[in-house]
């Protein structure tokens, strides 16, 4: 057996590659191919697609997030393990090679998972509504041995109108403690910075070239490490990110046509789920909407099919036909147009919309915001509004961080579906290259692929000297 290490570079597409030295050099050396992913084509959906080598309708990741029905809640970035079904790359690897070690740095569903090492997020929330930044980790004991060498995990570089490359770092950092510290033989690793410039300023904007170098000096580093180690190397993405010019607000159409209801509360309107006829949970380019009565769908769908910015409406057949028949899918599905996004908003007047609505809360939100990559430019002196909440926070006051505004105008880049060409689309490089590789790969191919990998060569997983 020979050790592998995956990093998984999110937005990286061969259109890309050309800015990024070390990852170029990587694929002259190896493989490179492009991928043929998966629907939706985001981030959860498609690494568990890697990690089983199966659809969405079988390992049941229909999204970022969908209705869990028997909660009536909508949530999103769930983290435990045990929601995704199928045996993982690392289970089918240690069958082969038993007492085969993995270790999973932030791809997501990272806790409580059969690896014997993981890193993933985990803020603490005190009783006074603060957020502070934090890691969970397998082994306990690595989370103060990482946090005492590397300092916090930088939550808010993470995602947020401050996310840049700083959490990309942290997370390189973390990787290659784990190399020296550990015996490790299957290595996991997720660089996500390209994904905040590509839905910022969208794939053609001049400054991306610069984002993706340093994205590709940060895979140096690891490379480097694999490489004197005598690993195995492969990088994959996830999907690439296509321009947009504005979002299509799905839920405000059926609340108009009186499908979605809301609850009334002090701090604004929340989405009733559970009482609605129907309603959308939208998740970039793709949306889940959840029908209650099967007598309502057909009309649904055709309510939706007729709004500008809607691409399809998937039924039972057109889910089948694309993988997500699965049971936490919607009763339909629908795509937007290759130059729309959806928003999650569902109040009609911007009044009336809950107070979460302007912060940065992943979870609270019964959809994806990438808004949330934006302090909102009709503030008059944001920086002070910033200012003024971040020394409630660091006094101890409870505070409000409400800086997000609801411009869905801002957002110049998003995915969900299928690239227009494989040259912006997701990618995959090997090195050494595989000996049987065809012309084209599709994601579902990749874990037996990566098993092959491990296969190949005898060296050990011994730690670096």
């Amino acid at each position: 057996m020979r050790p592998l290490w995956i990093l998984n570079v999110v937005g990286l597409t061969p259109k890309l590659l050309a800015h990024a030295p070390r990852l170029s050099a990587l694929a002259r050396e190896g493989a490179l191919r492009p991928l043929r992913g998966v629907l939706p084509a985001v981030t959860c959906s498609a690494q568990a697609t890697m990690l089983t080598g199966s659809l969405p309708r079988t390992h049941g990741i229909v999204g970022n997030g969908w209705y869990f029905r028997d909660l009536a809640q909508v949530l999103f970035w769930r983290q435990s393990h045990a929601l995704v079904g199928g045996e993982k790359l690392w289970e089918t690897a240690r069958r082969i090679h038993p007492g085969l070690r993995t270790a999973q740095l932030f791809w997501w569903f990272n806790m409580y998972s059969s690896a014997e090492i993981a890193v993933t997020p985990r803020p603490a929330y005190p009783a006074d509504g603060r957020k502070i930044p934090d890691i969970y980790t397998e082994p306990p004991e690595l989370r103060n041995q990482l946090n005492a060498k590397l300092g916090p995990f930088p939550l808010f570089r993470f995602w947020g109108p401050t996310a840049d490359l700083v959490s990309t770092r942290w997370i390189a950092d973390a990787a290659l403690e784990v190399l020296q510290r550990e015996q490790v033989d299957l290595g996991l690793v997720y660089l996500p910075h390209l994904d905040y410039p590509l839905q910022r300023w969208g794939p053609d904007d001049p400054r991306i070239a610069a984002e993706v170098a340093a994205v590709d000096a940060e895979a140096g580093r690891i490379i480097d490490a694999a490489r004197a180690r005598g690993a195995a190397l492969s990088v994959v993405s996830e999907y690439g990110i296509t321009k947009v010019t504005r979002g299509v607000h799905l839920n405000r159409v059926l609340r108009r046509a009186g499908y979605l209801r809301v609850q009334e509360t002090p701090h604004g309107e929340l989405l009733d789920a559970g009482a609605c006829r129907a309603f959308a949970v939208p998740d970039h380019q793709l949306a889940h909407i959840y029908v209650r009565d099967p007598q309502d769908r057909e009309a649904v769908a055709e309510l939706l099919r007729a709004e500008d910015g809607v691409g399809a409406v998937l039924d039972e057949r057109g889910k089948a036909r694309v993988g997500l028949d699965h049971a936490r899918s919607g009763e339909l599905v629908a795509l937007s147009a290759r130059d729309r996004w959806f928003t999650y908003y569902y109040w009609l007047d911007d009044e009336r919309a809950p107070d979460f609505a302007r912060t940065v809360d992943i979870h609270r939100k019964p959809g994806y915001d990438p808004v949330e990559l934006f302090v909102d430019p009709q503030l008059r002196f944001p920086k002070l509004r910033l200012a003024r909440r971040l020394l409630q926070k660091k006094l101890g006051f409870r505070y409000l961080m409400d800086v997000i505004g609801f411009d869905d105008t801002l957002v110049k880049g998003s995915h969900g579906l299928d690239p227009a060409t494989p040259e912006e689309g997701p990618l995959w490089i090997g090195w050494p290259a595989p000996l049987s590789l065809g012309e084209e790969l599709a994601m579902t191919e990749l874990k037996e692929l990566w098993l092959g990998m491990l296969a190949s060569g005898s060296t050990t997983g011994a730690k670096l000297s």
